[in-house]
């Protein structure tokens, strides 16, 4: 019985270790995390540096640090037009992340702007929305 006891009390403990719920800041970041190893390493690099001259960095520009609406416009958007960022010229063309969901667009935007040096706020779902809205 003793056993018995033992293993459902380990089931639980396990289950509530599986399922329990982090900060949401930290469950954004965590998700963000995720989503740039899979849409944005290659080009921005693990490190957040980008490549020079093709792919810029996402390290304290104020791209990222700045205006989270022009930021999440681009990442709807994508450009095939070359783009000046605190004075570097980058040139490379940016897919639209359209496709991905209003959430999944804030985690990784909220994961940038937190990490690589960076310390600016979330970017929410909500504000994904809005901007999606606008755009035609």
């Amino acid at each position: 019985m003793k056993k018995a006891a033992t293993t459902i009390c380990l089931s639980a403990a396990i289950t509530l270790f599986i399922f329990a719920k982090p900060l949401p800041q930290q469950d954004s970041k965590t998700r963000g995390k995720a989503l740039y190893e899979t849409y944005c390493l290659t080009c921005h690099q693990d490190d957040g540096s980008g490549v020079p001259h093709l792919n810029p960095p996402l390290i304290k520009t104020t791209w990222v640090t700045g205006d989270k609406k022009r930021l999440v416009k681009w990442v709807l958007s994508g450009t095939t037009d070359k783009v000046e960022i605190d004075g570097k010229t980058y040139d490379n063309n940016m897919p639209p992340q359209d496709y991905l969901k209003d959430q999944e667009i804030a985690d990784v935007l909220t994961y940038v702007r937190s990490s690589f040096g960076n310390k600016s706020t979330a970017v929410t779902a909500a504000e994904v929305k809005a901007v999606r809205a606008t755009i035609k």
